[in-house]
């Protein structure tokens, strides 16, 4: 068995990107595993991996919104932004009042000029920031505009925050976490993170590695994963045939990637309106697969 589309993995705390495609590459017995985006070590839910010909997918799934469910602490800034850094700063939070975390919150939603977190992966002259920081640089890095649609106060205990964030690709929760804890004079960190959807893909779509290991297969095969993440096109078998065999189709009259099906169902190619035609993009079934 090849199976091809994608996984979507409940990651735990404690483990890479990386680390969960060796996994998953030990549990499906196959190399042809890859990721689409990364979650940082602590954090924990939605990370979607592509498996056979489903890593073909990875570069043009559509997963420029994400939601999260974290915990901000307020009282320390620290060297990371989140729990695993140095402490920086302490003061106390208890005099912080509700309505002065719902103004902090609300100057935090919409667009913004964000800050990326200087441990991030971001490349500053080629090295990963997180790398310069390891080695003892000072980086601050350039703001970047990012969208935080909602960022809502679920519970308050004391100096922790339980919230949810809606927000484009790009955001760093652990910047929020530490703008709030700045705006609010006291310093601010993440404790917790869980990414609960990314684009289409959501938690109910996961399962752990744990699950994975005691019965290995994947959360959406090759056609379903298309009719998820894309506009869906049906085809007849004369356009089929043409594009199992790499030719464009007149045009679908919609922007971006849409992916084509073939009569049975089964999904063929990504494609994209360029000019007069829909050209392929990835073509997923082969010339001279039967049908």
């Amino acid at each position: 068995m090849n199976p091809s589309g994608l996984v979507v993995v409940d990651k735990p705390a404690g483990l890479t990107s990386h680390d969960v495609v060796a996994r998953l590459r030990r549990i499906l017995r196959t190399r042809k595993v890859g990721h689409a985006g990364t979650l940082d070590p602590m954090a924990t839910g939605v990370l979607v991996c592509g498996v056979g010909r489903g890593t073909k997918l990875l570069g043009h799934l559509a997963l420029d919104t994400k939601a999260y469910t974290a915990t901000i602490r307020l009282g320390a800034a620290t060297t990371t932004d989140d729990a695993e850094g140095e402490t920086l700063t302490t003061a106390d939070a208890s005099s912080v009042t509700d309505p002065a975390v719902a103004a902090g919150i609300a100057a935090l939603t919409g667009d913004l000029a964000q800050v990326p977190s200087s441990v991030s992966a971001i490349k500053v002259g080629g090295q990963r920031a997180y790398a310069r920081v390891r080695a003892g640089e000072d980086v601050v890095l350039a703001a970047r505009p990012v969208t935080v649609s909602a960022f809502t106060l679920l519970a308050r205990s004391g100096a922790d925050l339980d919230v949810a964030v809606e927000c484009t690709s790009g955001t760093y929760v652990r910047a929020l976490a530490r703008d709030l804890g700045a705006g609010l004079g006291v310093g601010g960190h993440l404790t917790a993170l869980r990414r609960i959807r990314v684009g289409p893909f959501v938690l109910d779509h996961a399962r752990t590695l744990e699950q994975l290991d005691a019965d290995p297969a994947l959360s959406l095969t090759l056609d379903d994963a298309v009719a998820v993440a894309f506009p869906r096109r049906d085809l007849d078998a004369a356009a089929a045939a043409d594009v199992r065999h790499g030719r464009p189709l007149p045009p679908y009259g919609r922007p971006g990637v849409h992916g084509t099906f073939a009569p049975d169902g089964r999904v063929l190619a990504l494609m994209q309106d360029r000019g007069e035609h829909a050209r392929p993009v990835v073509v997923l079934a082969p010339a001279n697969e039967p049908g």
